[in-house]
């Protein structure tokens, strides 16, 4: 899985420092690594510290690689980052950092890529052009009013893999690959920030169009059995039209964004202390060995693994 190749870009970064004379600090050293756009940095943990600061002075997306931190921020923001994860911090933004588990051993470890607004407002224009919103939604447009914590997928922590070795290589190419990469990664974030939007607006006010009184539909009913042609009766829409809105809004297919939404539910029940089987029936899946192999892939690891992580 792509969270191990992370991993062991992490550890060859380690290997280079200790053959450099080992780590400078044991609470987030950082190597750094520079191209025209972006910034890389790797960070790595060797002692449990408690409130160590981390200031964003432009965009700044961090990755976690190994080892769990607990992240403060402003109005009241606390939340456990685990591998499999990101967090984006607008800038000017600041969290402080607690790294329980951290040991010389098995330190705690997490990229950083710092990306300039020019690339975001690059980005967010493309996208207004090419994929607008509709009108009641607004436009792309990156929303600072918290610190953006999301599970990412399989698909964006390979992204992540190829942006990594794209820092480490000296091949010709590297600016190139590093440039579309960055762009994707952005895309991504905005993506997740308006699908995040989409469900705010349909948890406030179903009735702002077609779409989010679908999703709020979905929402309601993950456990049921959910039919397309039901769902284009709620919006409103024929069939092709609401496969084509449907896609241009969210980012993917309906029925992938139901199987998304149904394993993000779990997630959440199973950070309750719900139990795995009944996480299983209780987000509409019928098989747990079938529901296990959809979390692993979503999120990197079992539903197991996930709970012990939470502890």
């Amino acid at each position: 899985m792509a969270a191990n190749q992370l991993v062991s870009r992490a550890a060859f970064n380690r290997r280079k420092t200790h053959l450099a004379g080992g780590p400078q600090q044991l609470v987030e050293n950082r190597t750094v690594y520079e191209s025209h756009g972006a910034e890389l940095s790797i960070y790595d943990t060797f002692a449990a510290a408690d409130k160590v600061r981390l200031d964003a002075e432009e965009i700044l997306y961090c990755g976690m690689i190994s080892g769990k931190k607990v992240l403060h921020g402003k109005n009241h923001f606390n939340s456990v980052f685990l591998p499999h994860e990101s967090f984006v911090m607008a800038p000017g933004e600041t969290v402080d950092i607690d790294f329980p588990d951290a040991t010389y051993a098995d330190p705690t470890s997490c990229l950083a890529l710092g990306i300039s607004r020019d690339k975001l407002r690059e980005v967010c224009n493309q996208l207004n052009q090419k994929n607008p919103l509709p009108k009641e939604l607004g436009e792309w447009n990156p929303r600072h009013d918290h610190v953006l914590h999301t599970f990412h997928t399989e698909a964006t922590q390979q992204l992540l893999v190829r942006i990594v070795d794209s820092f480490l290589s000296q091949d010709s190419d590297r600016d190139l690959v590093l440039n579309l990469g960055v762009t994707e990664l952005l895309t991504r974030m905005l993506r997740q920030q308006g699908r995040n939007f989409l469900l705010h607006c349909a948890r406030q006010d179903p009735t702002l169009n077609g779409l989010t009184e679908v999703v709020r539909y979905i929402d309601d009913h993950l456990a049921d059995t959910l039919e397309i042609d039901q769902l284009c009766q709620i919006a409103c829409m024929s069939r092709s039209k609401f496969y084509e809105q449907f896609r241009h809004v969210m980012g993917s297919g309906p029925k992938e964004y139901i199987q998304q939404r149904r394993l993000e539910r779990a997630r959440e029940l199973l950070g309750f202390g719900r139990g795995i089987t009944e996480t299983c029936y209780d987000v509409g899946y019928v098989s747990l060995s079938h529901f296990s192999r959809r979390f692993a892939q979503q999120y990197g690891v079992s539903p197991k693994e996930y709970q012990s992580q939470k502890c």
